[in-house]
């Protein structure tokens, strides 16, 4: 039996709205396919840059986030060329802007 998910629009209108409850703004930078179009994460950190997150499975099945651009924060030319190259290869992706200076996301997801 696979798990049942939630479309695509709806966890990233739900992600939105729990970024400004947490007092971080949140923007669709481009929309994907509405049921089952993959997300990519760009996340503002301010001074200190942008990372780029990818939704992934784990080999267990849980849910993750993998680091595409690595565990240090990447110039913002660099975070939106690694976005170009997803979108040339995926037109259904969903790309959300986050910007935290902090760095806190509104999902428990691990971070890879």
């Amino acid at each position: 039996m696979t798990e049942a998910r939630l479309k695509a629009k709806l966890w990233v209108q739900a992600t939105i709205r729990c970024c400004f409850a947490q007092g971080s703004s949140a923007t669709v930078v481009r929309k994907g396919d509405e049921d089952a179009g993959a997300i990519l994460i760009k996340q503002n950190l301010g001074a200190q840059g942008f990372r780029i997150l990818s939704q992934v499975r784990t080999p267990d099945g849980e849910a993750a986030w993998l680091q595409a651009t690595g565990a240090e924060a990447v110039a913002e030319s660099v975070a939106d060329a690694y976005i170009a190259r997803q979108v040339d290869r995926d037109w259904d992706l969903w790309v959300i802007e986050i910007e935290d200076r902090n760095g806190h996301l509104p999902f428990d997801d691990r971070i890879l």
